[in-house]
């Protein structure tokens, strides 16, 4: 395995003359989200906002105060659906458009993310709703539990990408025993980033746009990495 500067530093040299491109891809991802999530949080702000003026009153059956959560609800049950069926299979092709940007020089993050998502489509979507709802639910159980088998899942977006023979239970389990022995590699690995997460922190989410690209593509040579070790040791080829 390879030292977190020596992943920062590939990353670095893949991204040298590409930026203005893996900003691009960012920035439409992360629009996407947002216009997901804007009817949920919008009804949500108007819902504490009726709370704090009505604060001491009894909203059991006030109209408004339903009329509002219903809206709120229905906002939400839309943004799960969105995620479900367009930001999740996004977010497994942005990760893998870094990896190509890597591995092979393709620079067209943007066109590949949206690419790589929509191809093998229902099956990147069963396979990241599986690892999500897999983590959920390790997640109710206790926080620590749900992060750690994050950590055990990180690679299933790769794998599903790379062998779409594979079910996504297998892909899965496949990332799980990838990440034996590495998941504190990856949680450091994130650590080292901390610099970064303070000023995107303070310049208000903007400083964001650079930090994602290169978390993606210092991610993508951690993959490429743990790969290996695992396909010496008889895991996947």
């Amino acid at each position: 395995m390879k030292t977190n500067t020596e992943y920062k530093n590939a990353a670095l040299a893949a991204l040298k003359g590409n930026w203005a491109k893996a900003v691009l891809a960012t920035v439409v991802i992360v629009a996407i989200s947002y216009i997901a999530m804007s009817l949920y949080m919008y009804h949500w702000a108007k819902l504490q906002l009726y709370i704090a003026e009505n604060r001491g009153v009894s909203m059991v059956y006030d109209p408004e105060y339903l009329a509002i959560t219903s809206k709120m609800m229905g906002g939400y049950a839309l943004f799960m659906l969105l995620s479900i069926f367009l930001l999740w299979p996004l977010t497994l092709g942005y990760t893998n458009a870094f990896r190509r940007l890597l591995t092979g020089g393709e620079n067209d993050m943007l066109g590949n993310t949206f690419k790589i998502a929509t191809k093998n489509y229902w099956h990147k979507v069963w396979g990241m709703f599986l690892m999500y709802f897999f983590i959920a639910l390790w997640t109710l159980l206790l926080i620590i539990p749900g992060i750690i088998k994050a950590f055990s899942y990180a690679m299933t977006p790769y794998i599903l990408e790379e062998h779409p023979e594979l079910s996504a239970n297998d892909a899965i389990d496949h990332s799980r025993a990838m990440m034996k022995g590495h998941k504190f590699d990856l949680f450091w690995l994130y650590l080292s980033f901390i610099g970064w997460f303070i000023l995107a922190f303070f310049t208000f989410g903007i400083g964001g746009l650079w930090l994602s690209p290169y978390m993606s593509t210092s991610r993508a040579g951690f993959y490429e990495d743990v790969k290996a070790e695992y396909e010496a040791n008889g895991g996947l080829m």
